[in-house]
């Protein structure tokens, strides 16, 4: 059963996503509120994803988003007519897997679930990957390097996964972005990425200056480097 909980106070918008969602074959639930989506969640299990307005009649949705993570992983994606950069880093920093802003097409957030899908199938195999010296465990959605956990966001760890479950890749800068958000946003520059990777690389190569791990490939993007076992 492919069921997703729509958390949408605008009775027009839920009724919208509704539809569309069940002309694509999945099943929904819906809740116009925090409060009883938290109980939907909490009684349905089997609810593959959520679509989380930000803004909500009784509590904040950032804030939901924080209780629900307290007892379920499930994918989630931010609803919101706010596209301010720093609400939408914010969002996706927090761990949202994405974040789509109104009014939106249909196709483009067709796009985006089955996006997000793909990417918790694929990170559901086997649950360690083990590269360079740096293991990702999966099911934790953890990085640890010679033992010790590294301390990672969770857009940081976005980006690491998409090179380690990809390794004989080369991703060009759009292509990074495009396997985390699904399409180029305007309020994505060069900027931004080159400022997440550097994080990256000073928290897991032993010479950031000089990394071994994510490589830039110069004149198109970057790839996970050579195995060095």
């Amino acid at each position: 059963m492919k069921r997703i909980l729509i958390i949408e106070d605008d009775d027009v918008i839920r009724m919208g996503l509704n539809y569309y969602l069940k002309q694509e074959s999945f099943d929904t639930l819906e809740s116009s509120n925090a409060r009883d989506a938290l109980s939907i969640l909490k009684e349905n299990t089997e609810i593959i994803l959520c679509l989380l307005d930000v803004n909500l009649p009784d509590q904040n949705g950032f804030s939901l988003f924080q209780e629900i993570r307290t007892f379920s992983k499930v994918p989630i994606i931010f609803l919101t007519a706010d596209d301010i950069e720093t609400s939408i880093v914010m969002g996706l920093d927090m761990g949202a897997d994405d974040y789509i802003t109104k009014p939106f097409k249909a196709r483009e957030l067709m796009s985006r679930i089955r996006n997000v899908l793909r990417r918790y199938e694929a990170s559901s195999g086997d649950s360690v990957i083990e590269y360079g010296g740096i293991t990702l465990d999966t099911r934790q959605a953890k990085v640890f390097k010679g033992g010790k956990d590294v301390m990672l966001t969770a857009l940081e760890y976005k980006i690491i996964l998409n090179f380690f479950l990809n390794p004989n890749i080369v991703f060009t800068r759009e292509k990074v972005l495009s396997n985390i958000w699904d399409v180029n946003e305007e309020y994505v520059n060069d900027n931004t990425l080159t400022v997440y990777i550097k994080r990256i690389r000073e928290k897991i190569e032993d010479d950031p200056s000089n990394p071994k791990i994510i490589q830039t490939v110069r004149g198109i993007g970057y790839q996970l480097g050579v195995r060095d076992d």
